[in-house]
């Protein structure tokens, strides 16, 4: 098998909040409509079982108007440390781990998206690259929106 190096995009993003703020940012269904997908995307959740072994069932909605459905499968989630998420498919197949790191006021969260080839990887890892920064961003954003809202 290829090194993992290869075949993962890995990104990190620092978080002014909790861990537990974050975790509670990736658990919600609501929540993470708001944030799943690189800028100019929205989520439309059908189904949400966050527990090992649950199935997501998503469908991202693109700004060229494409619908891109979507399925994961929770791996494992560790409360307030760490999620991995399974894609099951043929040519995107891949294990996305987040991980929550405090670090004193802020979390540090390290994104990890490991594909099973280089041959799936490869293709992808410029998108994958400007993507994943987009989606931290969206994630910052919508703890901060929570936080702001409960201030």
């Amino acid at each position: 098998m290829e090194p993992a190096n290869a075949r993962t995009d890995a990104r990190t993003k620092t978080i002014q909040a909790t861990t537990a703020q974050v975790f509670a940012a990736i658990r919600d269904p609501l929540r993470v409509a708001r944030w799943w997908g690189p800028e100019g995307f929205c989520s439309t959740i059908h189904h949400f079982d966050f527990r090992p072994g649950g199935k997501w069932y998503l469908t991202l909605h693109g700004p060229d108007g494409k619908d891109y459905p979507n399925e994961y499968r929770l791996l494992r989630a560790e409360p307030d440390h760490l999620v991995e998420i399974e894609h099951p498919s043929d040519d995107h197949y891949f294990i996305l781990r987040i991980e929550l790191r405090q670090q004193g006021d802020a979390t540090l969260v390290v994104w990890q998206q490991t594909f099973d080839t280089v041959e799936h990887y490869r293709p992808l890892a410029s998108f994958l690259a400007e993507a994943n920064e987009q989606v931290l961003a969206r994630l910052s954003a919508e703890v901060h929106r929570a936080l702001s809202a409960a201030s």
